[in-house]
């Protein structure tokens, strides 16, 4: 059964077949849904989304979502192109300026930080408030971002990021209440377990703790293909009651102090 046939959606951040947002484009076409992809100008020149828009019968829209134009541009582009008010969005977006410029936490730039937040959380907000003031979403649609639990806990090493992902969730939880009053739209974040996209990879130490996760989580770490599928899940009418939850897809990892695996290696 295609659960998601006859709905429409916009998903940001799709750049390479590593990316959750290229998995999750995949799932909801084989689920029956028909979207729109996006990402920045230079992701666009960089990455193989048109592969993806072709295998899945997409258009591509640029946005730079620090960009309000740009982002009622996509909306209004979106809906021409799908017929209509979409029914669900992906936001899958996040840059950390700093982080690539191999500034610590406690050496920032705070030009630079700024940016980060505008990309990576502001962007979420500026996203909802155009979808609301151009009533872009139907009645009961879904809006999931991606986050980390470093928004609840420190990992010295994902640096301002967890700021970022602490600020997005608010956003989510806030805007939520707000859309859920006034159309049925819920909004949600996944934290996924550490994944190995492009930005993930990026990250100082990224492999040792991709390992560690694993080994504490009981489920092992969750791919990014079964995060797509949890996407999924969201996007479609089984999840119409769930709104402003930050919603963990880490096989456990959040809720597990110590496994036997982690103290056998540290026992060694």
């Amino acid at each position: 059964m295609k659960i998601l046939e006859g709905k429409k959606g916009i998903i940001f951040g799709a750049l390479d077949p590593n990316s959750i947002a290229w998995k999750v484009a995949e799932q909801c076409h084989a689920n029956g849904a028909t979207f729109t992809l996006t990402n920045a100008p230079i992701a666009l020149r960089l990455g193989t989304i048109n592969q993806l828009a072709e295998t899945t019968n997409s258009k591509v829209i640029g946005c730079d979502v620090t960009l309000s134009a740009d982002m009622e541009n996509l909306l209004k582009e979106s809906m021409e192109v799908l017929g209509g008010k979409v029914d669900f969005i992906l936001h899958s977006v996040g840059m950390s300026l700093n982080i690539r410029k191999g500034k610590v936490y406690t050496d920032l730039d705070y030009e630079m930080m700024k940016k980060t937040f505008d990309i990576s959380a502001m962007s979420f907000h500026r996203l909802l408030q155009t979808a609301w003031k151009m009533d872009a979403i139907n009645d009961w649609g879904s809006v999931v971002a991606l986050t980390y639990i470093a928004a609840q806990r420190v990992f010295p090493d994902y640096s301002e990021m967890a700021d970022t992902k602490a600020l997005l969730e608010s956003f989510a939880r806030s805007f939520g209440y707000h859309y859920g009053k006034a159309k049925k739209v819920r909004i949600n974040t996944i934290s996924q377990s550490p994944t190995k996209t492009t930005a993930g990879t990026g990250v100082k130490g990224f492999g040792s703790f991709f390992d560690y996760a694993d080994a504490m989580s009981p489920l092992g770490n969750a791919s990014a293909e079964d995060c797509a599928n949890y996407c999924v899940s969201l996007f479609s009418d089984y999840t119409k009651m769930v709104t402003m939850q930050n919603l963990f897809h880490d096989g456990g990892f959040s809720f597990t102090g110590i496994s036997n695996e982690v103290i056998e290696q540290m026992g060694q």
